[in-house]
């Protein structure tokens, strides 16, 4: 339940603090006082969008402030789920400053409009004059017989296996449109995976076989040179004969040349080392012919590959065939996985069909009782004789069900229902709206209604039946009603006046909750005009009394 606003700096609003009592309050003010201003306030707290030209005064920010009496409301466990503070006197907040920045609290905690409007969606709807073309919407229509059928959890599920349906669907309709190109490229993929197979990348290293060819293009060269480096070292005339010689003839003191020939001797001990490698690899030093061809013909199927792919390196090629692998596999498997896909997908349509049935019988059951109870409020509305039916087909399965809906009316006897589009004037809407909002309301349990002028377009007896409808409503529920009718007007418990004022050249709205003579003085003035005389406060207090 609304127990107190408080608007500071907000379009004409200067300052304002109203609190708000249970049952029916009407408020009224002339066109132009500010009424939708209030409205606005409201709104923002809904966690609608702000407007930054609402802000008054650009030098301080604007607020809106509301106190929300939950007790009754059952919501502990949201305020858990999402870690708030929970006050059994909710104070809920939307701040605006002169950046156009705007703040969302909760009990003082910071939040996301998402989460302020999760949370004021139990709390307060407002039902605006633009909320009766709703009628005309058939998402609207299906929206009432589910309240009235109590299909919200159904409709949660539905939405979920509806959710992984169309994500089912989607991926079965990307694998296939892969598959389709997969079975385009797969015999090429395959033959050039195959090609790669053959150089065994994982055996073979080539920069090895390179060498190897290498050696044995150059075999005689290499043989020829091993017998050359013996021949020079350890021959008869060779450097070792030479460098012994020149150590055995010299024989003198001198260090500087004891020195040198010191060296002679380290020199003669590598040069035997060299020899004897030359020699030993001589020995072992053999050409395989057949070995050889089949090296240059690997090396050669292995440069053509780099070449073909524009590689440079064998990890290159590694990498290109296992990517091959890869697709060539995913196009050998992809039948079984759209397979299995394909029997995903028809469990999910099963399990939302099944869903959809469910909610689609609990509408049907409770159209009856539905079309009867808006008849009879129909009737305490002064449209006598209504006729009301909706009309449910079967249609394509989505997430509000499979269930095609159209609303007929017809607002008098003896002429057939028509589709409610067609059928109702503006204060047979209103009146229709009306009835529909109440039986809702029962559903939903809101603790407050605010309806901006539901008594559009009637006058006279038809208003003073809407006036005591809502009256009615007002006993057990908290109910808020802007109107310009004296007939409704009358019938509230509560009474705020919105009014417009002057002050220091200045104008501004400003909010007042009357009572007693001031009240019996605004709705006389609702029924005579700015001129009040004695007979329109007789007729005032009259209606009041009635």
């Amino acid at each position: 339940m609304l127990t107190k606003l408080t608007v500071n700096n907000f379009a004409l609003i200067q300052n304002a603090i109203i609190e708000f009592d249970n049952g029916f309050t009407v408020i009224t003010g002339e066109t132009g006082s500010g009424k939708s201003i209030l409205l606005g306030a409201l709104k923002l707290i809904l966690g609608e969008r702000a407007d930054y030209s609402v802000i008054r005064d650009e030098s301080s920010k604007t607020v809106v402030e509301v106190v929300f009496d939950i007790k009754r409301s059952n919501l502990k466990s949201f305020f858990d789920d999402n870690d708030l503070d929970y006050w059994e006197e909710t104070i809920i907040r939307r701040e605006i400053n002169n950046k156009g920045k705007s703040r969302a609290f909760i009990n003082d905690t910071p939040v996301q409009l998402n989460l302020l409007k999760a949370l004021t969606e139990h709390l307060i709807h407002i039902h605006s004059q633009h909320h009766t073309l709703e009628l005309k919407n058939k998402s609207y229509q299906l929206n009432i017989l589910d309240t009235i059928a109590e299909n919200d959890n159904f409709l949660k599920e539905l939405k979920v296996k509806f959710n992984a349906l169309k994500e089912g669907r989607r991926k079965l309709e990307s694998l296939k449109a892969k598959r389709s190109q997969i079975q385009l490229e797969s015999e090429f993929n395959q033959f050039q995976l195959e090609e790669l197979q053959k150089l065994n990348l994982d055996q073979k290293d080539y920069s090895s076989i390179e060498q190897e060819v290498q050696r044995g293009e150059e075999f005689e060269a290499i043989k020829s040179g091993y017998q050359m480096i013996s021949d020079v070292i350890n021959s008869d005339n060779g450097i070792t004969s030479n460098l012994n010689l020149l150590r055995k003839n010299i024989q003198v003191k001198d260090e500087r040349l004891n020195e040198l020939l010191e060296r002679i001797k380290t020199s003669l001990i590598e040069l035997d080392d060299i020899a004897s490698v030359a020699e030993d690899d001589l020995s072992g030093l053999d050409l395989n012919p057949n070995r050889l061809d089949e090296l240059m013909k690997d090396f050669d199927q292995f440069n053509a590959a780099l070449r073909k792919h524009h590689f440079t390196t064998q990890d290159q090629l590694i990498e290109l065939r296992d990517k091959l692998s890869s697709e060539v596999s995913e196009s050998e498997n992809i039948d079984d996985n759209i397979a299995d896909l394909e029997i995903q997908v028809g469990n999910l349509l099963d399990e939302a069909n099944k869903i959809a049935l469910t909610i689609s019988t609990k509408r049907k059951s409770i159209l009856p009782q539905l079309e009867n109870d808006i008849k009879e409020y129909l009737t305490r509305l002064k449209i006598n004789d209504a006729s009301v039916k909706f009309e449910l087909k079967d249609t394509e399965l989505s997430a509000q069900g499979s269930d095609e809906v159209a609303l007929y009316f017809s607002p008098n006897k003896g002429l057939s229902p028509q589709l409610i589009e067609k059928a109702a004037s503006g204060g047979e809407l209103s009146r229709l709206m009306l009835v529909l909002q109440y039986l809702l309301s029962k559903k939903k349990q809101l603790p407050t209604v605010i309806f901006d002028e539901i008594d559009t377009g009637v006058s006279g007896e038809v208003a003073q039946k809407i006036g005591d409808h809502l009256k009615q409503m007002g006993t057990h529920m908290q109910l808020l009603a802007i109107t310009h009718l004296p007939q409704v007007a009358s019938r509230g418990t509560n009474h705020i006046r919105v009014e417009k004022q002057t002050e220091n050249g200045t104008t501004k709205t400003v909010l007042n909750a009357l009572q007693n003579d001031d009240r019996v003085e605004e709705i006389a003035k609702l029924m005579s005009g700015s001129e009040i005389n004695q007979a329109a406060i007789e007729n005032a207090k009259n209606l009041m009394s009635e």
